[in-house]
């Protein structure tokens, strides 16, 4: 069912004055650079968007998804039938309860004894019912592993918010708010199991073109598009969201073929067409690319973690047409899912902060860091 709006700005504070998100959600303070506290009661939670698991549920989920943006019902209903065409259940549930086994299986090889719990923005189990649930266990301290590498409001101040929704939700007060106190761990877009996931997945893909297209395939990275306005506040200084996404690619393609060129465009814009986000689309990008003289394409979808609906719907079926109306022999590549080299990372991650260190970006930032305001949040 669609969830209320909770207010997490405690009264007399604006949501881009300090003390900043991060520092509210850690109980007040900054997130420390010194090793946890012995004895406290952790755990890591793995926080995600959520998707529906019916026909059902597909409206209430995206009205979840939308709320407060003034969607029109049609674009609902046009988004709707891309999960009606895979029998109203997104991926991404069981997606996240293999990377939840995956993540618990790291952890005990590395010696870390931590529960571990998974809560969504936007569909069962809901982070502020996951929150109760691990106040109720008694938790202390939740790290919280968001399914999102990179800088953005979507794509890491969202997830900050959602962590303050789930601890003013416990007690109806965004300025007394209960529950564990959190960090989120930093952006691991550069993260070398995330580099090598992404990497072996190129490769694998490279291998599937015809031998005598393969070496001159033009290398394309996605990933979601956002608006222009929420790209230009990215990270401390701005555009910190193509930057990183720049250096991924840049990264994995030097894995496979070192020095090689390659393209990052856009896929899954739903905005209204007077909002600019950034461009190009993928299909228009593929259309370009042929009339270049192009013969062959890899899509690898960078900016993604996991192949949930959107990569599939957006890329093995629209733009997989596209190239092949397009002549382009294609080959898409998949994500990082749950490749060993990338929870191993994920697990360093969460060690590397409860050893102490300086907190980097994602952990702790700013209080404008990403910030949109709510009137201009378009769906991303």
């Amino acid at each position: 069912m669609p969830r209320a709006i909770v207010d997490i700005t405690p009264a007399g504070q604006r949501p881009d004055e300090n003390p900043s998100l991060a520092v509210r959600n850690n109980g007040g303070v900054e997130p420390s650079s010194a090793p946890a506290p012995a004895g406290r009661r952790e755990a890591l939670l793995l926080l995600s968007f959520g998707g529906p698991e019916g026909h059902d549920d597909v409206m209430p989920f995206l009205e979840n998804v939308t709320r407060g943006r003034g969607i029109p019902r049609e674009r609902l209903e046009e988004v709707a039938e891309h999960y009606h065409h895979f029998g109203g259940v997104s991926p991404i549930n069981d997606q996240n309860k293999a990377l939840l086994a995956a993540l618990e299986g790291g952890l005990r090889s590395a010696g870390i004894d931590l529960p571990v719990y998974w809560g969504n923005r936007n569909w069962a189990p809901y982070v502020e019912d996951v929150w109760q649930q691990m106040a109720d266990d008694g938790i202390q301290h939740a790290y919280v592993l968001a399914t999102s590498a990179y800088a953005s409001f979507s794509g890491c101040r969202q997830y900050h918010e959602d962590i303050a929704r789930a601890r003013a939700a416990m007690t109806g007060d965004a300025g007394a708010a209960g529950g564990p106190t959190a960090e989120k761990l930093p952006h691991y877009f550069d993260a070398e199991g995330f580099v090598r996931a992404n990497a072996d997945a190129l490769a694998a893909a490279l291998a599937e073109l015809p031998d005598d297209v393969r070496d001159s395939a033009r290398l394309v990275a996605t990933a979601h598009s956002i608006p222009d306005s929420m790209a230009a506040v990215a990270g401390p200084q701005g555009h910190a969201y193509e930057a990183e996404l720049q250096a991924a690619a840049r990264h994995v393609v030097d894995l496979v073929a070192p020095g090689r060129a390659f393209d990052l465009v856009w896929q899954s814009r739903s905005g209204p067409p007077s909002v600019p986000w950034l461009e190009p689309d993928v299909n228009d990008h593929l259309s370009a690319l042929a009339k270049a003289g192009e013969t062959a394409v890899v899509l690898f979808p960078v900016g993604f973690v996991s192949d949930h609906l959107e990569v599939i719907w957006d890329l093995d079926n629209e733009a997989k047409e596209t190239a092949e109306e397009l002549g382009l022999a294609f080959a898409r590549a998949g994500t990082a899912g749950t490749h060993p080299a990338f929870v191993a990372s994920l697990v360093e991650l969460l060690a590397e902060r409860r050893a102490g260190g300086e907190p980097r970006l994602g952990t702790n930032c700013p209080a404008l860091c990403c910030f949109v305001p709510p009137r201009q949040r378009p769906t991303a």
